[in-house]
């Protein structure tokens, strides 16, 4: 076990694991979006985020500041916010922070447990129907633990949502893009290490480091509109 994990968040995973079970027994009837605002409306933290029984995701939070390049940002976005936990954090680096989340009632109780923080706001959007009046106002967009959540995920999706993520940042702004990674070849791994390399073919990013921790793997991509890099093939 990893030595910054406590005994107590086998827990945390095992919980995890009966909520995704869940959402692939609601999805065939409500979809995604429906699935996930059923568990927000039933349960107001569903994967046991904001629980301090638990160590691993609050250090894992750390973790991935700690991986940001040390400056100040203007405007950041949280892709799949959730409770608005790692909006949080982005808030300390950056002027001003989006959280986004096709959950209502998650955007809602984001709101609520964040509203002594002037310079968060939270709004519900779907992650493939964001507004125009998004584009080019990021400097920073961090993409945590949402991608995989999306079922059917072709490789002709993950690129297009690779190219319209490239379209919310700014020249030469950062994406921040993390995925639960375990052991490599089992097929959620698999599922992630699809999704990174996505991102990292498409001719409108620029990877700038990829790093490994137990259990996730994290890619920092900058905006790179103007390369001639060869597109992800088909």
């Amino acid at each position: 076990m990893p030595a910054f994990m406590h005994p107590r968040d086998v827990g945390l995973f095992l919980r995890s694991a009966r909520t995704d079970a869940r959402i692939e027994r609601l999805r065939p009837a409500l979809g995604t979006a429906g699935a996930l605002e059923t568990l927000y409306a039933a349960d107001p933290d569903p994967w046991a985020a904001a629980s301090s029984r638990y160590r691993y995701q609050s250090r894992k939070y750390e973790v991935l500041m700690s991986l940001l390049p040390a400056r100040r940002y203007l405007r950041a976005l949280d892709l799949g916010c959730g409770l608005g936990l790692l909006s949080r954090h982005l808030a300390v680096r950056a002027e001003s922070v989006v959280g986004i989340d096709i959950s209502p009632s998650a955007v809602a109780r984001a709101r609520a447990l964040h509203a002594d923080q002037p310079n968060l706001l939270f709004e519900a959007h779907d992650v493939l129907n964001l507004p125009s009046s998004f584009d080019g106002s990021f400097d920073l967009v961090v993409v945590a633990d949402v991608l995989y959540y999306l079922t059917p995920l072709p490789d002709t999706l993950l690129k297009a949502i690779a190219l319209r993520i490239a379209d919310l940042l700014a020249p030469g702004g950062l994406c921040m893009l993390v995925n639960h990674y375990f052991f490599r070849l089992d097929p959620e791994s698999r599922r992630s290490r699809r999704i990174h390399d996505a991102f990292n073919w498409s001719s409108r990013f620029t990877l700038q480091d990829e790093t490994r921790r137990a259990f996730y793997l994290v890619s920092l991509l900058s905006e790179a509109s103007e390369t001639t890099r060869e597109e992800w093939p088909a």
